[in-house]
C-alpha cells in the first residue's frame, strides 16, 4: 500500500456512492450524500469528505444513524417548517430541509426550516449554494457533539457550530462563508491524526486549561470531555475569545430551540456507557433577493464589495487577498484536473469497507 495515492473525482465518488448503497440507503438518497460529500473534496475541504465516509459506515453499523431517512413533518407554517429526521441520513433531510425553505421563499420571500435529531450533514455550503443557484441568499446552522468549552471554561459543551452565509455575485464564484465557530473542527484534528501530526497550540487545551497538541489522545480526551476545543478568539476576551463563544452559543440556539431539539451534553452520543443517536439539529433559511432588489443590481453590488476587498492594499510578502469561497472555487479547478491525495491511513479505512462490504471492484485500487 502507497503512503499517498490521488484518484479522480468521479472515482471516488463510485466509491461513495457503492458504499453507501451497500449499507442500505437508497439509490436516490445516496447520490445527495454522495453529492455532499464530493462537493468537500471538490473545494479541499479534507475534513469532510471521502474521508468521512467511515465515520458513517461506523456509525449505521452500530445502529445509531438509520440508511433510511423518515421525516415527520412537526410543523408547517407559511414560511417556516420544523422536521423530525428520526437519525436518518444528515445530507438527506438537509439537502430537502434547504429545498423547502427555498420553495417557500420563492413564494413569501424568505422561508426557513428547522430539523431535530438529525446526524452530521456534511459541510454547511452545499445546502447555502442550493439558494445561490435560486438567485437567492441561502444560511444555515448546525450544532454538533460538544466540543468547545466556554470562555474561561474547561468543559466542552458547545458544539464546533458553523456557521454559513451564502450570497449570488456577478464574479465567477460566489460570496460564500462556511466555517466553524471555533478555532479548528474535530473534522481537522481527525485528518491530522490520519497524517500522523501534532495538534498546533492554540487549538485546544485539556482539563486544566494548558495546551493539549498529542492528536490521538486529543480524539480521546474530547470524547470523555478531559479536553476541549477553543472557541474563535482562543482562551482570552483580548484577543475575542467571548465572540467565537457567543457565535457558538448562537449557533446551539438556533440549532435546538426553535424545533424543540437537543444541546449540549445531550448530543454526546451517550447514554450510561452505551451509544445512542447524536440527536443534532439544523437550520436552513432562503432568502429571495427578488423581493428587496432586481437580482442583477444585488449580485452587481456583492460583486464590487468582493473585487474592492480583493483589490485593496496588500500587506508585505502578501501577493493575493481572498473572500470567501475564493479559495475553494480556485481548489476546485485544480482538483478536477488533478484528483484527491488519499493517505495511508485512509485508504486502510478505504480497504476495511471494500473489504467487508464485499466491494471487490476496488480490491487492487491501492496496489
Amino acid at each position: 500500500m502507497p503512503q499517498t495515492k490521488k484518484l479522480k473525482i468521479e472515482i471516488i465518488y463510485d466509491i461513495m456512492l457503492n458504499v453507501l448503497v451497500k449499507l442500505g440507503v437508497p439509490g436516490e438518497e445516496a447520490k445527495i450524500c454522495a453529492d455532499v460529500l464530493i462537493e468537500s473534496d471538490l473545494r479541499g475541504i479534507e475534513s469532510h469528505g471521502i474521508g468521512r465516509l467511515k465515520m458513517y459506515y461506523d456509525r449505521i453499523n452500530a445502529g445509531i444513524q438509520f440508511p433510511v431517512t423518515k421525516i415527520d413533518i412537526v410543523r408547517d407554517r407559511k414560511a417556516t417548517a420544523v422536521w423530525d429526521a428520526n437519525h436518518g441520513m444528515g445530507q438527506v433531510v438537509s439537502h430537502k430541509a434547504m429545498a423547502t425553505a427555498i420553495e417557500k421563499a420563492e413564494k413569501y420571500g424568505m422561508g426557513s426550516v428547522a430539523v431535530r435529531n438529525s446526524t452530521h450533514y456534511g459541510i454547511a455550503g452545499y445546502y447555502a449554494s442550493m439558494a445561490i443557484k435560486k438567485n437567492m441568499i441561502g444560511m444555515t446552522f448546525t450544532n454538533a457533539r460538544p466540543s468547545i468549552a466556554p470562555l474561561f471554561g474547561v468543559t466542552p459543551l458547545l458544539g464546533t457550530n458553523p456557521i454559513c452565509f451564502g450570497a449570488p455575485s456577478n464574479l465567477e464564484f460566489p460570496f460564500l462563508y462556511d466555517a466553524a465557530t471555533s478555532i479548528t473542527q474535530r473534522g481537522k484534528i481527525e485528518v491530522l491524526d490520519r497524517e500522523e501530526k501534532p495538534t498546533p497550540p492554540g487549538w485546544a487545551i485539556d482539563d486544566k486549561a494548558q495546551s493539549h497538541n498529542d492528536t490521538k489522545q486529543l480524539l480521546v480526551d474530547l470524547t470523555t470531555k478531559k479536553a476541549s476545543l477553543l472557541a474563535l478568539g482562543g482562551q482570552e476576551e483580548l484577543l475575542g475569545g467571548h465572540k467565537g463563544y457567543g457565535l457558538a452559543t448562537i449557533v446551539e440556539i438556533m440549532s435546538a430551540a426553535l424545533q424543540n431539539g437537543s444541546y449540549m451534553d445531550d448530543l454526546l452520543g451517550l447514554e450510561n456507557d452505551k451509544k445512542v443517536p447524536y440527536r443534532l439539529g439544523h437550520f436552513f433559511m432562503a432568502i429571495n433577493i427578488d423581493f428587496f432588489v432586481e437580482v442583477d443590481e444585488f449580485k452587481r453590488t456583492v460583486g464590487d464589495i468582493m473585487t474592492k476587498l480583493k483589490e485593496s492594499g496588500k500587506a508585505p510578502g502578501k501577493e493575493h487577498i481572498f473572500v470567501a469561497g475564493e479559495k475553494e472555487f480556485l481548489n476546485s479547478l485544480k482538483v478536477k484536473n488533478e484528483g484527491v491525495v488519499i493517505n495511508k491511513n485512509l485508504q486502510k479505512d478505504l480497504m476495511t469497507m471494500f473489504t467487508e462490504l464485499s466491494l471487490n471492484q476496488y480490491r487492487n485500487l491501492f496496489n
